[in-house]
């Protein structure tokens, strides 16, 4: 079957299965996610303050690099998760995986919502929220293959791309989740009542989301893909290996894949916001605001970028999102810097038009690089390198850009560096890979797609 018959084929109507992958991928990543952009959202505000203070007291701007870089170190971690997740999702299915993984993630963040600060616990309390944090970072390493795969696994070849940008989803929308609580305790406290104990209870709130999402997710059946392999008897003894020895050129492509939409988009979560904040001298509420309205561009152009691959293919949807963040990241800094509240969403909200398409056809573009037997591993560690290259020190790069030169616009130059790498990394990426066969790797090979093949 051609790739032009996948496009075209008529829609369908969900079945309950079907309906219940979507809602279990969108609820888990959603939720685990939020307990991400929590932690970050922190590091802004107040974490500097409470848990890095002796640094603050001769130079507050180190003090908040280094509340960034806490950000950052979980990111180191994510591969590790990801190797973890993947020899288990590889061997043992994908539910499993969101199972560990979700409890992982939000045991570690209810935790920092209880840890005690420097002032009482001293050097310690700095330690455990590392520790708490790199708990974390192993399990989004682990998160977002198996919700992935899931989701487009269980797609119909014409519609991998809608499917899969369902988990996409869940991360505007743990953004929007994670900004709306910090906005409403905002409102709801005074200053010191939001450094004493306001800003915890968005940290406390992911007991109840955890166990909505452990709910959700007992429902879901295993996906189909991996049934049908396990039935074939040919899941990889040594999955890593394998990717290692055949497949690293589709493993460093997708992470250089998404460098670029992982570090312009933990600007939209949370950079913008302090740097309003304590740059500018920007109300908390209105920089807050214009991160909702950011997240909604983000959720939108998300959910569209996946229902559009599947009409014009993934690497050209890519090649636009790209191309608008390219054109839009210097130029979003004169905007920003007017302090305007609407100026200021407006740049954000601008932002978000390209990393729509170059992010919500990304589980449909990953699930179809990799084979079947392997194929946790390379998403999940393709992915989770990308977030290291782009993301992980994407805040504490932007800080040190602006507290050395005193010019943003150079943090936008950063950024449209990443984004050029980005483009040319996904243009490298076999356009007939879209609408390829995922149970068997028989079209794979007879397409000599297969990096390593002989």
């Amino acid at each position: 079957m051609s790739q032009t018959t996948y496009l075209s084929s008529e829609g369908h109507d969900l079945t309950r299965e079907e309906t219940k992958v979507l809602a279990g991928t969108l609820v888990g990543t959603t939720i685990e996610w939020y307990d991400f952009f929590i932690y970050a959202q922190a590091a802004g505000f107040v974490l500097a303050v409470l848990y890095f203070e002796p640094l603050g007291e001769d130079n507050a701007a180190l003090a908040q690099i280094v509340a960034w870089a806490s950000v950052g170190i979980s990111f180191l971690f994510r591969p590790l998760g990801a190797i973890l997740a993947g020899m288990i999702g590889d061997r043992y299915g994908r539910k499993v995986v969101l199972v560990i993984t979700l409890m992982g993630m939000g045991g570690a963040t209810v935790l920092i919502g209880l840890l005690p600060t420097y002032a009482t616990w001293g050097v310690l309390a700095p330690i455990l929220l590392i520790v708490l944090r790199v708990l974390q970072g192993l399990s989004a390493g682990g998160e977002w293959g198996g919700a992935a795969l899931l989701a487009v696994e269980h797609a119909p070849r014409h519609k991998r791309g809608l499917f899969g940008a369902y988990p996409q989803i869940g991360v505007p929308l743990g953004m929007l989740l994670a900004t709306g609580f910090m906005f409403a305790l905002n409102a709801m406290t005074t200053e010191e009542q939001f450094l004493s104990w306001g800003w915890r209870v968005p940290f406390l709130f992911s007991f109840v989301l955890i166990i909505v999402g452990f709910l959700i997710r007992l429902k879901v059946d295993e996906s189909p893909v991996f049934l049908e392999m396990k039935e074939r008897k040919k899941e990889s003894s040594a999955p890593l290996k394998e990717l290692v020895t055949t497949h690293k050129k589709y493993t460093f492509l997708a992470a250089l894949i998404f460098a670029a939409n992982n570090a312009a988009g933990y600007l939209v979560i949370a950079f913008f916001a302090a740097y309003g904040v304590n740059t500018l001298g920007m109300d908390r509420n209105d920089t807050l605001i214009a991160s909702l309205i950011g997240g909604v561009g983000w959720f939108i152009f998300t959910l569209f970028g996946g229902y559009i691959s599947d009409r014009i293919g993934r690497v050209k949807t890519f090649q636009i999102g790209y191309g608008i963040i390219i054109v839009w990241a210097i130029p979003m800094w004169f905007l920003l810097d007017t302090a305007s509240l609407p100026l200021f969403a407006l740049a954000i909200f601008i932002l978000t038009i390209g990393l729509g398409p170059s992010y919500g056809p990304q589980s449909a573009l990953y699930a179809e690089m990799f084979p079947v037997n392997i194929r946790f591993s390379g998403v999940s560690i393709g992915y989770a390198l990308g977030s290291i290259i782009g993301g992980a020190f994407a805040a504490t790069i932007a800080q040190t850009i602006l507290n050395t030169t005193g010019q943003s616009w150079l943090i936008g130059l950063y950024i449209a560096i990443l984004a050029i790498i980005s483009f040319i990394a996904v243009s490298m990426v076999p356009k007939k890979l879209q609408g390829i066969n995922l149970n068997d790797d028989s079209e794979r090979e007879e397409l000599s797609v297969t990096p390593g093949a002989r």
